[in-house]
């Protein structure tokens, strides 16, 4: 592939010229300008049991001339210097192929070198791939040689055009692009293999070719292990990146077009820029390797990026300065990871973790509570003071898909019958709280059960993280604020935006937790007529009712009597698979006169041992709904059985999307009797 805008050349031969640092007698190195200490640019972090393939960060302060081809080297002084004054290189315009004009430093910038010829055999192992030319070849610009003007006219533009080094080249240069990274075409770029002492169990890529996982199992501890797997730089590509890092950061000053193109381009032509002024060739692999690294740094999380894009994993959870970070993968559970962060690199990305989430952490403020651009949850604690092993985080990840009802269904955590028992008490406005320890799935059920909320109805959301996707027009999602800088500022919590939604005349009030004083006005809101949907941390119903009724939540027991239905979720086993289920879903029947005690019904009851969801026939929800809509049983029944066969039929078709689901239960709505003449195929059925 050759032309103007690409920088990927092949020699006649079809053999390539990689580049590779080779020893000779005499190194003079060139120092760097603008470098920074390696953890800045995410390659510093260590992994255990990675051969490390360069000397340590802090020694990478120079790059040899020796690394380069013989034609390719830099030109005296830092490419990134700023010159001024008389002594300043002359810049002189030349009209270049496609573009207005170029610039070029004449007194500094030698002439453009020729393609060199791959050694005999190669320099590498990898001596047939094509070879990636990052310096200006005799097709993508003229020759100095041939565009050179006297100095005299040179002189006339230096006034209008004073700018010199990379940043001036940059701006004047046309831009060039490669072929983006395909595994399919460009092969692998991991290369590893499992450990001495360990077993295979599992293995899959994060991103193809680039990021590998292996799941092993060690033969010592008998526990599974995560390890990841990414490419592995020369010591001569770590000095690439190293370089490119601290320069990308002066040039990526985006145009008005720049700003509205995709990042990744507009990332890899800077790159590929900042190349060509090195004067550097690279092998195809090097450069991907390399763009991977420049990929993952400024667009990722850096060393943390494979980890967040992987979909298997719950829980990410880095407990301080050296430490492996540990996961909650959805399969095997809590595993340890050949991951770690030495303190400067992990204080660099607790910093990147809070600014992109749009707040601020410090030494006098190093406790953290935010959501991160994908919605996932992080908590951050910053600096030793207060954990003492050095700064901390946890990213609880949530799917950028929310659980749909059917997906709960497929997974065992409700039957049929009590996501149809949900759907009727939704749609006749009562109240449900749903009730449960850590990870036993309380936000998730509470979103999937929300798609049962009538299509055009107000609803409002109460958050103190963002967590809740609605497939849904007519809904204000609000969240709480904390104060921005001083006590002039003004905090919003729980309790404020609960206010103001009861001025909104909600429909559907949906409380994320419910865990302080906000709990008096929710169930205010209850007893007035608004429908309320939350989740609290309780085992089980009595302990639910004692904390409602206990500080800091504080709500009387009248009001407690509002709440119709409890659902309780619990994060529990079959054999040794870790599952969630609901153990049992109660209503509130209101307060005994007798002993001032509430009395509730237990409508469905959970047995761990066969797995199985049983219907105890009594349900006060039901009973009042005959009554508000005037059926008899025989009416109920049939809708509820109605019901049941759509949630089933949707499971035994594999319609699990929320967004395909929330449109068959709007059809179900307009249109009930149509959507049963579709049970067989409920795809005809949508809307």
């Amino acid at each position: 592939m050759a032309g103007e805008n690409t920088i990927l050349e092949e020699d006649a031969e079809g053999e390539n010229a990689p580049v590779t640092p080779e020893s000779v007698e005499d190194v003079r190195p060139l120092t760097l300008d603008s470098r920074v200490p390696g953890g800045n640019t995410g390659l510093s972090e260590t992994i255990e049991g990675e051969k490390s393939s360069g000397p340590e960060p802090a020694e990478r302060v120079s790059f040899y001339e020796s690394e380069l081809p013989e034609d390719l080297s830099f030109p005296e002084g830092k490419p990134s210097e700023k010159m001024d004054g008389d002594d300043a290189p002359v810049m002189q315009e030349y009209p270049g192929p496609g573009a207005e004009s170029e610039s070029y430093a004449v007194s500094e910038i030698p002439d453009i070198p020729e393609i060199p010829d791959a050694p005999e055999g190669g320099a590498s192992v990898e001596n047939t791939e094509t070879t990636v030319l990052a310096a200006g070849a005799a097709d993508a610009k003229p020759s100095l040689n041939e565009a050179a003007e006297p100095k005299k006219k040179a002189k006339k533009t230096k006034k209008a055009k004073n700018r010199t080094g990379i940043l001036a080249s940059l701006l004047h240069r046309k831009d060039k692009t490669a072929d983006p990274y395909d595994m399919a075409i460009h092969g692998s770029l991991v290369h590893a293999d499992v450990p001495d002492g360990y077993t295979l169990a599992e293995q899959y890529w994060v991103v193809p070719g680039c990021s590998e996982v292996m799941i092993i199992l060690n033969g010592v501890t008998r526990q599974h292990e995560y390890h990841l797997n990414e490419p592995e730089l020369s010591e001569f590509e770590y000095e690439i990146v190293e370089r490119l890092h601290a320069d990308l950061r002066d040039v990526l000053i985006l145009t008005d077009d720049e700003v509205t193109q995709d990042r990744e381009v507009v990332l890899r032509t800077k790159t590929i820029g900042l190349l060509d002024d090195y004067g550097v060739v690279l092998s195809l692999p090097s450069y991907y390797r390399v763009m991977y690294y420049m990929n993952r740094n400024f667009l990722g999380w850096a060393r943390l990026e494979p980890l967040m894009m992987d979909p298997n994993l719950e829980d990410i959870s880095c407990d301080g300065i050296g430490i492996p970070i540990f996961l909650y993968h959805r399969t095997y559970r809590n595993v340890k990871t050949n991951v770690s962060f030495d303190e400067e690199s992990l204080n660099s990305l607790a910093i990147r973790l809070s600014q992109r989430s749009g707040k601020h952490v410090s030494i006098s403020n190093p406790v953290l509570d935010a959501t991160l651009p994908d919605g996932s949850r992080l908590q951050l604690t910053y600096g030793s003071e207060v954990t003492t092993r050095g700064t901390s985080f946890t990213i609880r990840k949530f799917r950028e898909e929310p659980f749909s009802p059917v997906e709960l269904l497929m997974r065992g955590t409700f039957p049929a019958e009590a996501l149809a028992y949900f759907w009727m008490g939704i749609e006749n406005n009562k109240n449900l709280l749903f009730v449960g320890g850590t990870a036993s799935g309380k936000t998730s059920s509470l979103n999937a059960v929300a798609l049962f909320l009538p299509s055009l109805s107000k609803v409002v959301s109460i958050e103190d993280t963002r967590e809740i996707t609605l497939f849904h027009d007519n809904w204000i999602a609000s969240v709480t604020r904390d104060a921005i800088a001083d006590s002039s500022s003004s905090k919003i919590d729980m309790f404020d935006l609960l206010k103001a939604a009861m001025r909104q005349r909600p429909e559907y009030i949906i409380v994320g937790e419910v865990r302080g004083n906000e709990a008096q006005t929710l169930f205010q809101a209850m007893n007035t007529g608004h429908t309320t949907f939350s989740t609290m941390h309780a085992n089980n119903v009595d302990a639910a009712i004692h904390r409602l009724e206990n500080q800091p939540l504080n709500v009387p027991r009248n009001m407690v009597q509002a709440l119709d239905i409890v659902s309780i979720q619990a994060l529990t086993y079959i054999g040794r698979e870790r599952v969630r289920r609901a153990t049992e879903i109660v209503e509130i029947a209101g307060i005994d006169p007798g002993t001032g005690n509430l009395r509730v019904n237990t409508v469905f009851e959970y047995n761990p041992v066969t797995d199985v969801f049983t219907y105890s026939g009594r349900s006060v929800v039901y009973s009042a709904i005959m009554e508000q809509r005037g059926w008899t049983r025989e009416a109920l029944t049939r809708e509820v059985n109605r019901r049941i066969a759509v949630l089933n039929g949707m499971k035994d078709q594999d319609i699990t999307d929320y967004i395909m689901v929330s449109r068959l239960l709007r059809a179900y709505e307009i249109d009930a009797d149509a959507v049963m003449d579709s049970i067989d195929d409920l795809s005809q059925a949508l809307i």
